[in-house]
């Protein structure tokens, strides 16, 4: 497969997720349910950026907003641009999470876990500390599949002309 083509793919369905996921996050107050069915939030946090275009006439516009308000990136959607990257805000009792995450290869970064403990006792496994990180990005990282999956659902069924149609209702009246 020809490289370009498959970036160009993957950017295409990396923007639909990131917008769609805009729209759910409002629509439903940011209540999803992981792969056991337990509920968790997810909003999107004060870094986000639009893009649309291609080649010369590609154009991009980057928010950041401490208020949460994105009535610029919102702007943005009105004239055809997709979320091609979003800082994401994961809660779930007593744990949050935070990453940036980018449309075109799904690349995670900035991550933030929640605090590990720490210990000084002396008995404590020396790599415990690791291995508690690695289990938070761990869950995180699964947080995060949960909601892909549930886009590549819709996404790949007849409901996404549906859903579209929804989105730019949504957009409109942004």
């Amino acid at each position: 497969m020809d490289l370009a083509l498959a970036e160009r793919e993957n950017t295409i369905l990396g923007q639909d997720f990131l917008t769609w996921l805009w729209h759910v996050t409002e629509a439903r107050g940011g209540v999803f349910k992981d792969k056991d069915g337990r509920e968790f939030n997810l909003r999107m946090e004060e870094r986000l950026s639009v893009q649309g275009g291609d080649g010369e006439g590609l154009e991009s516009a980057s928010v950041k907003s401490p208020s949460g308000e994105l009535t610029e990136a919102r702007s943005g959607l009105r004239t055809g641009k997709k979320v091609n990257r979003a800082q994401l805000r994961f809660d779930r009792d007593p744990e949050s999470w935070q990453m940036t995450l980018k449309d075109t290869d799904f690349s995670v970064s900035g991550l933030k876990t929640p605090k590990v403990e720490t210990s000084d006792r002396e008995d404590t496994d020396p790599d415990a500390r690791v291995l508690e990180k690695l289990f938070l990005v761990e869950q995180c990282l699964e947080l995060l599949d949960s909601v892909y999956k549930e886009f590549l659902t819709v996404r790949l069924s007849s409901k996404w002309a549906e859903e579209t149609r929804t989105v730019a209702v949504w957009v409109s009246k942004g």
